[in-house]
């Protein structure tokens, strides 16, 4: 796994799933990564190369599949997320994907054409991440977002908060939740 490097809630909540799964071995690796936002040093943090220097790490534990557990490709877009997974395969041979292409084949598996989006990030990265999934086909019905752009605080976020925010979304109608952040508990 991919992390970034301040996200507090990943590795813990993998390591839980992971348990589930008789014989599976989770290895983490960290790129830099403190704000979310749109502007040119933020977007920076999600440039390949450190994908791949971060991707290097894992491939000398023979790892098999390397999967980048951010949600960049969300406000970045597809395009961006599997040229990551793209080059990660062509340079280190090992399979890859990413938490946003996975949510992209789990709607499609799931027949989800509308959807409710909560995430802790401001209204710019929010919309972005709107478009960006609707121009693939999947129309946000209701959204929620808290306005964070702080990587690290999103771990603070409580679980009274995404459950109440879920129910909002529930309430207008969204039948499917993605609660897109992979630094919130919930």
């Amino acid at each position: 796994m991919l992390t970034p490097s301040s996200n507090t809630v990943l590795e813990p909540v993998t390591q839980e799933i992971s348990r589930q799964v008789p014989g599976l071995s989770m290895h983490f690796s960290r790129l830099r990564v403190t704000e979310i936002a749109l502007n040119q040093l933020a977007l920076a943090q999600f440039d390949l190369d450190p994908f791949l220097g971060a991707a290097s790490l894992l491939v000398d534990a023979k790892c098999q599949v390397i999967a980048w557990s951010g949600t960049s490709g969300g406000w970045r877009g597809f395009k961006h997320d599997q040229e990551i997974c793209d080059a990660i395969e062509a340079q280190y041979g090992a399979s890859a994907t990413t938490s946003i292409l996975a949510q992209k084949d789990l709607f499609e598996a799931h027949g989800v054409n509308e959807f409710g989006l909560l995430t802790p990030y401001t209204s710019d990265v929010q919309t972005k991440i709107v478009d960006n999934f609707g121009a693939v086909g999947f129309h946000c019905l209701a959204e929620r977002h808290l306005g964070i752009s702080d990587n690290y605080s999103f771990a603070n976020v409580d679980d009274a908060t995404i459950w109440r925010l879920c129910r909002e979304l529930a309430d207008e109608g969204a039948q499917s939740i993605a609660v897109i952040c992979t630094n919130v508990k919930g």
